[in-house]
C-alpha cells in the first residue's frame, strides 16, 4: 500500500518548482514538438489482467497518487509533460484504456462503468487505494464512472475539454455537426478506414486545434502507426459505440449521488471553454472553473506550461490539505 505520511516539500518550493516545469516547458516547446511525447525512464511498465483484458500501465514518482487517463486520438503517451512534472512530488500512474495503445483489444466491455471497474481491480493490484484523477476527453468518461462507483476512492478530479454522455447539455451536444464521428462506427466504417487510419485522425489533430496552433508532426505519426495495429480502430470505434450505454449509466449515477471531491473543468477558450464547468456542476458540488487561453481540444499539446500549471496548483492544493489534515 501507498504510504500517504510521506515527507513533502513546502509550498513555496512547490509553487517555486512548478513555475520553473511550466517556464522550461514553454522555453523548449519547439524542440518538444519534434519528437514523440516519451514517459520518463524510470517509470516501471506493468500489464495488469482486469475485467477480461490486460491494462497497459506506466507507474513512476513516489508520493500520493495521480491517475492520468487520455481519450481518442492519443494513447497514455499523451502525458509525457504532465507525468515528468508531477513524478517529482507524486505517484503517477498512466493507462492506455481498453483497446488502445499497448492494452489488450477484447470484443466488448467499451462503456465507461466497465473500464472504471477494470481500472479499480489495477489499482488494487498495484495496492494503491486512493487517487487523483487528470483526464481528457474518452478519458473524463471512464474518470466519471470511476469517480460515481468509488468515491471514497478519489481526492480530486481534474477533467479536461469533452463532456460526459447524458449529462447537462449533451442531447444539444449530438447534435453538433463537428461531433459526427460519435456515430460513426461499426463494420463499414472500419472497412473505409482501414490503411488511412493517418488520414481519419488527421481530422481530429486539423479541426480541433485552435487557429494558429500546430498539432506536432511526429505525434500523429506515433499515433497514426498505433491506431493502425490489427483491431485497434475496431477497439477505438468501440469507445464511440457504447456512449448511449453510458449516458444511460450516467444518468444512473447522477440519480444516485452527486460528486463531492474538489473538481476542476477545465476547458480550451476555442473549445469547451466554460461548458465544462456547466457540466460538471450538474452533477458535482464544488467544481472550480478554468478556461486556458488560445486553446482548442488539445490543450496540453497547444498549450503546455499552462496546463501543467493549471493541474499542478489543483492537485499541490490537495497536498496542503492533507498535510494540514490531523493523523
Amino acid at each position: 500500500m501507498l504510504a500517504h505520511a510521506l515527507a513533502r516539500p513546502p509550498s513555496r518550493t512547490l509553487h517555486r518548482l512548478t513555475a520553473a516545469l511550466a517556464l522550461a516547458l514553454a522555453s523548449t516547446a519547439s524542440t518538444a514538438q519534434s519528437t514523440i511525447p516519451v514517459l520518463p525512464e524510470t517509470f516501471a511498465v506493468r500489464d495488469v489482467e482486469a475485467a477480461g483484458a490486460t491494462l497497459h500501465l506506466r507507474v513512476g514518482g513516489h508520493g500520493d497518487a495521480v491517475v492520468l487517463l487520455h481519450g481518442f486520438g492519443e494513447t497514455g503517451d499523451m502525458w509525457a509533460p504532465l507525468a515528468t512534472a508531477l513524478a517529482q512530488r507524486f505517484t503517477v500512474v498512466v493507462p492506455d484504456l481498453r483497446g488502445m495503445g499497448l492494452s489488450s483489444r477484447p470484443a466488448g466491455g467499451y462503456d465507461k462503468k466497465t473500464q472504471a471497474q477494470q481500472l479499480a481491480k489495477a489499482l488494487d493490484t498495484l495496492g494503491i487505494p486512493a487517487v487523483a484523477l487528470v483526464t481528457h476527453d474518452i478519458g473524463n468518461m471512464v474518470g466519471y464512472a470511476f469517480a460515481a462507483q468509488f468515491p471514497r476512492r478519489v481526492t480530486r478530479f481534474a477533467l479536461i475539454d469533452a463532456p460526459l454522455p447524458g449529462i447537462g447539455p449533451w442531447e444539444q451536444l449530438t447534435q453538433r455537426h463537428a461531433v459526427w464521428h460519435w456515430s460513426f462506427w461499426g463494420p463499414d466504417a472500419e472497412r473505409l478506414v482501414a490503411g488511412r487510419e493517418r488520414i481519419y485522425l488527421d481530422r481530429f489533430w486539423n479541426e480541433f486545434t485552435a487557429p494558429g496552433n500546430h498539432y506536432p508532426e511526429a505525434w500523429r505519426e506515433h499515433y497514426a502507426a498505433l491506431y493502425a495495429q490489427p483491431g485497434a480502430m475496431h477497439a477505438a470505434f468501440e469507445q464511440f459505440k457504447a456512449f448511449d450505454q453510458d449516458a444511460a449509466d450516467n444518468r444512473a449515477f447522477a440519480a444516485s449521488g452527486r460528486l463531492t471531491m474538489p473538481v476542476l473543468a477545465i476547458g480550451g477558450e476555442r473549445s469547451y471553454g466554460k461548458l465544462m464547468a456547466t457540466i460538471m456542476r450538474a452533477v458535482a458540488d464544488d467544481v472550480t472553473e478554468q478556461v486556458i487561453p488560445g486553446s482548442g481540444h488539445w490543450v496540453l499539446e497547444e498549450r503546455p506550461a499552462e496546463l501543467i500549471a493549471a493541474v499542478s496548483g489543483f492537485l499541490d492544493n490537495e497536498v496542503k490539505r492533507a498535510a494540514s489534515s490531523p493523523e
